[in-house]
C-alpha cells in the first residue's frame, strides 16, 4: 500500500472540496449572513488544516495508483469529504445534530436526495447554495474531476481510479488519455447543466432556483429549495425538469458518439434501447393507472412520465404524493428504483446495462441447458461479455441483495411500518431518495434515530460507490503490503 500517494490525493481533494464550497460562501456575504457565513469560515479553515496536514504526509509521493490504492483512496476521500462537508450545516446551527449534518451532505454527495429538513425554504440560501452543489459535484465524481484538473504526470494509474468511482461494470475510455476523457466527460456535464439552468430561466424561475434545480437535476440528486418539491412550478418547468433528468440518466459515451457524427453506433447501443424502452412503457402504464385521480390526460401524463424520470434515473423530485398513488403504479416505481439509470450516467441504481447483461446469461445458460454441447456466449453491442464482468456482475448483485436485507433488519429497530423501512433501504442504496410511507415524497427521513440514519448514510456511499471501494476499508487485504 502507498500510504503517501493515498495521502497526498485526499488532501487535494479536499482542496477541490473547498474550492467548490466558496460559492456558497459568496451567496451568505450578498444576504448578509454573517453567522452563515463564520460556519463556512470555521469550515474551510478546518478543511484548509485537514488537506495541509495529508499533503505534508504525502510530501515526496512516488509511484502511482494500482487497484488496491485506488479502491482504498476513493473509499476514504468520500468518507472524508463528507465528514468535513456537513461542518457548514452544524457550526451554523441550522442543523443542530452532527449525525443529521452528516446525513444530509451525503445524501448530497450521492445525489441521493434523502433529507431531514421539513422545510429547505427555511434555510439560508447559502447553506441552500452548498447543499444543492454537492449534488452537482458528486455526480460526475469528485476524482473524475481532479483527473481532468490534475497535471498529465501526476496520473499515473489513474484508470483504476476512475474504475473504482465511475458508476456501472466497466469503465471505457474516449481517449487514449484518461485525463483527456474526464476534461471531455466535464465539458459535456457543464454543457447540459448550463443548457437546463437557460430553459429553467426561460420558463420564470429565479435565477438562484433555478441554479439549485439544475445543480439537483444534472447531479439526479433532487434536493428541492421548496418543501413541496417541483409541485408548485408550472407545467413547463416540470416538463423542462423531466426532459433533462432523463437525458442526464443516459450513458455519457452516448453523447460523445454523438459529438463525433457516429449516430448509427449510438442508435445500436443495446442499454440505450432497454432504458428508453422502460421509461416510456413505465409512464405509459402508471399514466394509464392514475387517469382517474387527475383532471385530464394532460396532467395525468405529465406526473407520470415526471414520477417515472425522477425515479428511474434515482433523482428524488416529485410533482405529486406518488404515495397516495394505486398499488399498480407504486409496484412500477418500487421495480423502477431498482433498475436505475444507465451505467456511465450521473445516475443511480444498479444500471440497466447489468440487468441487460443479467438476462442475457440467463438465457445462455437456459440454452445450454438444453444444448449442452453447443458453445453459448454473451453478447452486448456486437462484443462478447467477458467472464470476468459476468462473475463481477453476479458478486455486485449478491453484495447489494445481502446489505439492503442487513440494513433492512437495522433500520427496522425503529418500530415503522415494513413497507416505509424496505422503502427507506432501496431508496438510499439506490440514490434515489423518497420512498413509501414514513419516508414518502411529501415526508423526510427526520423520524429515525441515530443508528438507522447512520445505516442509510452507509447505504448512500455504498450506492454511490457500488459497494466495492467501501468494503475494501474494512478488508486488511487493502491495507497490507502489495505482493
Amino acid at each position: 500500500m502507498n500510504f503517501r500517494v493515498v495521502s497526498h490525493t485526499i488532501g487535494l481533494i479536499l482542496l477541490v472540496e473547498m474550492a467548490f464550497m466558496l460559492p456558497s460562501l459568496a451567496w451568505c456575504w450578498v444576504d448578509g449572513e454573517g453567522g452563515v457565513a463564520l460556519a463556512f469560515a470555521v469550515s474551510l479553515a478546518l478543511m484548509g488544516l485537514a488537506a495541509a496536514a495529508l499533503l505534508l504526509a504525502g510530501r515526496r509521493a512516488k509511484g502511482g495508483f494500482f487497484a488496491q490504492e485506488a479502491f482504498v483512496t476513493v473509499g476514504l476521500c468520500w468518507v472524508v469529504m463528507s465528514l468535513l462537508g456537513c461542518l457548514p450545516f452544524y457550526l451554523s446551527g441550522q442543523i443542530p445534530r452532527y449525525v443529521d449534518a452528516l446525513f444530509e451532505v451525503v445524501s448530497g454527495f450521492t445525489t441521493t436526495g434523502a433529507s431531514i429538513l421539513a422545510d429547505p425554504g427555511q434555510m439560508s440560501r447559502g447553506l441552500l447554495f452548498w447543499r444543492s452543489s454537492t449534488h452537482w459535484l458528486g455526480g460526475m465524481g469528485i476524482l473524475v474531476f481532479a483527473l481532468a484538473i490534475v497535471p498529465a504526470g501526476r496520473k499515473s494509474g489513474a484508470f483504476y481510479l476512475m474504475r473504482a468511482e465511475s458508476p456501472g461494470p466497466s469503465v471505457g475510455k474516449f481517449t487514449p488519455r484518461l485525463g483527456q476523457t474526464s476534461k471531455i466527460l466535464y465539458a459535456m456535464y457543464v454543457f447540459l447543466t448550463a443548457l437546463c439552468v437557460l430553459f429553467l430561466l426561460g420558463g420564470g424561475m429565479p435565477l438562484f432556483e433555478s441554479l439549485c434545480t439544475a445543480f439537483g437535476t444534472a447531479g439526479t440528486g433532487g434536493f428541492g429549495v421548496k418543501a413541496d418539491s417541483m409541485a408548485s412550478y408550472t407545467p413547463y418547468l416540470q416538463w423542462v425538469v423531466t426532459i433533462f433528468m432523463a437525458l442526464f440518466g443516459v450513458n455519457f459515451s452516448i453523447y460523445y458518439l454523438l459529438l463525433l457524427r457516429r449516430f448509427k453506433l449510438a442508435a445500436k447501443d443495446e442499454e440505450l434501447h432497454c432504458y428508453v424502452l422502460v421509461l416510456l412503457a413505465a409512464g405509459g402504464l402508471i399514466a394509464w393507472n392514475i387517469r382517474p385521480m387527475m383532471a385530464s390526460w394532460g396532467e395525468s401524463v405529465r406526473h407520470a412520465f415526471f414520477q417515472v424520470s425522477s425515479i428511474m434515473t434515482t433523482t428524488g423530485f416529485s410533482t405529486v404524493n406518488f404515495d397516495l398513488w394505486p398499488a399498480f403504479s407504486k409496484a412500477i416505481l418500487l421495480c423502477l428504483m431498482l433498475i436505475g439509470a444507465c451505467a456511465g450516467s450521473t445516475g443511480g441504481g444498479v444500471k440497466v446495462i447489468r440487468l441487460v447483461i443479467m438476462a442475457k446469461v440467463l438465457r445462455c445458460n437456459i440454452r445450454r441447458t438444453l444444448r449442452p454441447r453447443s458453445v453459448q456466449l454473451v453478447h452486448v453491442n456486437g462484443k462478447v461479455v467477458e467472464d470476468e464482468v459476468q462473475q463481477g456482475v453476479s458478486a455486485y448483485l449478491a453484495a447489494y441483495w445481502f446489505i439492503v436485507f442487513a440494513s433492512f433488519i437495522f433500520i427496522s429497530l425503529d418500530g415503522f411500518p415494513l413497507e416505509s423501512n424496505f422503502s427507506a433501504v432501496f431508496a438510499c442504496i439506490n440514490n434515489i431518495g423518497p420512498g413509501f410511507g414514513v419516508v414518502g415524497p411529501m415526508a423526510n427521513y427526520a423520524a429515525f434515530g441515530d443508528l438507522p440514519k447512520l445505516v442509510l448514510t452507509a447505504n448512500m456511499l455504498l450506492g454511490r460507490l457500488e459497494i466495492f471501494p467501501l468494503l475494501a476499508l474494512v478488508s486488511r487485504h487493502s491495507w497490507s503490503r502489495r505482493i
